[in-house]
């Protein structure tokens, strides 16, 4: 049971039904450590494409550089889904972010725009993220979105929600049946303009923090055709990128 009637749980085998012909599979469990780190198991495992576990309260959930990632109970969405999508996996993880971009703003209309490599904001602040990991040829695309969460209830700030934003759409079960069908699209589209149109980093004056605690500031100025982001003439394959002005 669950007492918070306007957080309601997902319906898994409703999911399934309406996202077999897009070739999703949904498990939907009351709580898990990590979503990613359970369907890198199956991969392992030899799980097929299209296998989605989501947790509806998430414990030990991982962010990109080894981050937090928390949520309380049925207030978001906490998924992974297991690609084993053909050709090159570098921009698998850029697109898995313009898929989430896309989705909420085709269908909560919110102005969500994207931060280099995936982090998707909204008027600046962050609503969701992306994790993506190779597993024996195979992508795990774990995927976190701040869906009814209270101001109280994230971690700073600088992140929000979609009730935060005015959104017009929080059901949940709407909300995760767009994502993937907007991931199918941009895996099958692989539109690098796309990405590039709504990456809200291009132009800006940024802070690339790199491992080793270095970092590099200067105008990122492309996104280039391996998903590096550009910056004063040298491109980086990885780093936390802060927006500057």
């Amino acid at each position: 049971m669950y007492g918070d009637l306007a957080r309601p749980p997902l319906d898994g085998s409703a999911l399934s039904r309406a996202l077999g012909a897009d070739g999703f599979r949904v498990e939907v469990l009351a709580s898990a450590g990590s979503t990613n780190a359970l369907v890198a198991e199956r991969a392992r495992a030899g799980e097929t494409h299209g296998l989605v576990v989501v947790a509806e309260e998430q414990t030990a959930g991982r962010g990109r550089l080894d981050r937090s990632w928390l949520s309380p109970p049925r207030a978001g969405l906490t998924f992974s889904v297991l690609l084993r999508p053909s050709g090159a996996l570098g921009w698998v993880p850029l697109f898995g972010g313009l898929a989430v971009a896309q989705a909420l703003r085709d269908h909560a209309e919110v102005d969500a725009s994207l931060k280099w490599p995936n982090d998707v904001l909204i008027g600046g602040k962050k609503v969701a993220g992306l994790l993506a990991e190779a597993v024996d040829g195979a992508v795990v695309l774990g995927i976190g979105l701040n869906v009814t969460t209270r101001a109280d209830e994230l971690p700073h700030d600088s992140a929000t929600s979609l009730a935060l934003e005015g959104a017009a759409a929080t059901d949940r079960q709407t909300l995760l049946k767009a994502i993937l069908r907007a991931l199918n699209g941009a895996l099958g589209d692989r539109d690098v303009a796309a990405y590039r149109a709504l990456c809200g980093t291009l132009g800006r004056t940024v802070r690339l923090e790199l491992p080793g605690n270095e970092a590099v500031e200067g105008v990122a100025e492309a996104v280039d055709d391996q998903g590096r982001l550009v910056i004063n003439g040298v491109a980086f394959a990885a780093g936390d990128v802060v927006h500057l002005r």
